[in-house]
């Protein structure tokens, strides 16, 4: 049996185990198309349960439909880290940083499988462009979209999965 191929084979074998406790790195377990899965799709374990997820989803609904606006902070218009501000004040009474790239560098890294309710997801949109939105449990995540305004997207979508980079853990336990 090729390296490859007991990487894949092992990688599928852990995506049966609900507390998988490593994460192999993305670049093995996509050495062989056919057999690998992303780390998100074998082990998003977490439904996101709690009550910071209830205070996000509450929050969600007064921000849900408002449209992008780069640079945008109202609900007239509001960008990504903008949104995570707001989310975070009301929610959990937490002072984000006003960029991305700032809020990127909040918390401690948390791996993809060990995801919880509260934690900011982070994605690479473009060369020097980077997004941000909260992940609230069953892969789906808040975030303000610049085609859909603010939305939830599910996070095991291809789209997201190719441009996901990290994720980190700001609120605590983030339960």
């Amino acid at each position: 049996m090729t390296f490859r191929l007991l990487i894949s084979v092992l990688s599928l074998s852990f995506a049966s185990f609900s507390a998988l406790s490593f994460q192999l790195p993305v670049s093995m377990l996509s050495m062989n198309s056919d057999l690998a899965i992303s780390p998100a799709k074998a082990a998003l374990v977490h439904q996101g349960s709690g009550p910071l997820r209830s205070r996000l989803l509450d929050q969600y609904q007064k921000w849900k439909g408002t449209h992008y606006q780069w640079g945008g902070t109202t609900r007239h218009g509001v960008d990504c880290s903008a949104l995570m501000q707001h989310l975070f004040s009301d929610a959990a009474h937490l002072d984000l940083p006003r960029t991305t790239s700032e809020q990127i560098h909040r918390g401690v890294q948390v791996a993809q499988y060990r995801l919880k309710a509260g934690d900011l997801v982070f994605f690479q949109t473009g060369p020097n462009r980077k997004h941000v939105g909260v992940y609230i449990g069953d892969s789906q995540f808040i975030h303000a979209s610049s085609s859909q305004g603010v939305t939830v997207s599910t996070l095991t979508d291809n789209y997201w999965q190719e441009r996901y980079i990290t994720a980190r853990r700001v609120a605590g336990s983030a339960a």
